[in-house]
């Protein structure tokens, strides 16, 4: 070649001869002043000819002098069960979090301010909150079992009121005005809503009290209270199925007592009673319920309401409600079961008729029979009923009311006036031979 390099591959053992300005040839394991490297470029057929190179002979391997491969700690491996397990349990720990965080965000928001918090700290329920047996709730809960709904159905349809259990053994005390009327066919729902067909055992029109009786044992009755024991304030419940609503509870007080009533549809019997007035709610469909004191007690009978009504309009609950006192329902009822019908009380006089409203107070008796209570107690014909019991007499249907609630046997004081003088008298009422 030109430049007198022999490109051929040397002999084994031997190294070529470099040219001027070229490296020298490569070092040997031992030699330590040779360049620390060399080239294979004479193996490169691109390479220019004339630029210097040196032949690159690999040194043979030393046995045992590879060097022991190290693991970096810091370099990524792959995750074990443990890890892969661990790596689960905090993933779903946080999307637990992070859900709950959502959806008390979402709550407490509900369309409000953020940060709003409605309410405020649970504290406990005051006394009147824990419905203890004396409180109304208890009554309520005490008395509500033994409340019924009676339908009677007519020749115009069904209609609708309400009773009370007054024995185990089946009997329901209603009002008359409730079954009057009817075909003879009625039912009672119960407290549970189950039912049962009911006949009619009596009924009494001037009381308006009538008793029916279903074919079930071991029904819960109502304790009974004292209508006499009754004071203007007293707490009262009022029970039944207004407007065909079940189970209606309604509380008041006892407005005023021996309020005298006289009603009766036209045409109809006229019913005579010493009512207690109450201002709890009573509507349609209470008649026949019962009116209970502030310990679960029947004291009387829910009967008739006053409303502000014009002809053909319904009435409704203005605070004015009358019910029938318990101890006259309670004996009239007896009656009914014992007898069928019941007797009427009576004092042995009429009244009634032109003047028979004195003014300044007082009924005047229009006649009194030779035989009969008043008879027997020295008063007249013309006397004027002042005071029955302390009752001051008004109007002829006072005298009749108040009389027809105590029980035949009972002795009453009246005071009168003859002429001039006044004078009391005690007359021992009876039983009309009806």
């Amino acid at each position: 070649m030109t430049d007198g390099w022999d490109w051929r591959r040397p002999a084994e053992g031997t190294a070529p001869a470099a040219p001027p300005g070229a490296a020298g040839p490569p070092a040997t394991a031992g030699d330590r002043s040779a360049p620390p490297w060399w080239s294979d470029a004479l193996a490169d057929p691109w390479r220019d000819p004339h630029a210097p190179a040196a032949v690159v002979v690999p040194a043979a391997a030393v046995p045992g002098a590879e060097l022991e491969p190290v693991t970096d700690p810091d370099a990524p491996g792959r995750p074990g069960l443990r890890h892969l397990l661990l790596i689960s349990l905090v993933s779903a720990l946080l999307a637990g979090s992070l859900g709950g965080a959502l959806g008390y965000a979402l709550a407490v928001r509900g369309g409000a301010a953020a940060g709003t918090v409605l309410g405020a700290d649970p504290a406990q329920a005051p006394a009147l909150a824990q419905r203890k047996p004396e409180s109304l709730a208890g009554v309520a809960e005490r008395v509500l079992p033994s409340v019924v709904t009676v339908r009677v159905s007519s020749l115009g349809g069904t209609s609708e009121g309400s009773g009370f259990i007054a024995s185990a053994d089946g009997h329901v005390i209603t009002n008359d005005h409730v079954v009057a009327g009817g075909t003879g066919k009625a039912s009672v729902v119960f407290n549970d809503g189950s039912s049962a067909p009911a006949t009619l055992v009596g009924q009494d029109p001037e009381s308006d009290i009538a008793v029916i009786k279903v074919d079930r044992n071991g029904l819960r009755p109502v304790e009974f209270g004292d209508s006499d024991a009754l004071a203007v304030g007293d707490p009262v419940l009022a029970v039944g199925s207004p407007l065909s609503l079940a189970n209606t509870v309604t509380a008041g007080i006892v407005s005023a007592l021996d309020r005298t009533m006289q009603a009766g549809e036209p045409g109809g019997p006229v019913r005579y009673y010493a009512a207690i007035q109450t201002d709890a709610a009573v509507n349609h469909g209470n008649s026949g319920g019962p009116l209970v004191d502030a310990a679960g007690r029947v004291v009387g009978v829910n009967s008739t309401i006053k409303s502000l009504v014009s002809d053909g309009q319904e009435a409704g609950n203005i605070g004015l409600a009358f019910a029938i006192p318990i101890n006259q329902a309670k004996r009239v009822t007896q009656d009914i079961i014992g007898t069928g019908k019941a007797r009427r009380t009576v004092i042995g006089a009429q009244v009634g008729g032109p003047g028979a409203s004195v003014a300044g107070g007082g009924v005047r008796l229009a006649s009194v029979e030779p035989s009969g209570p008043a008879a027997g107690a020295g008063l007249r014909a013309g006397d004027v009923v002042l005071r029955l019991n302390g009752r001051p007499m008004t109007e002829p249907s006072d005298l009749i009311a108040l009389v027809r609630k105590f029980a035949p046997g009972s002795v009453v004081t009246v005071e009168y006036r003859r002429g001039a003088s006044r004078q009391n008298a005690s007359v021992t009422l009876a039983a009309d031979a009806k």
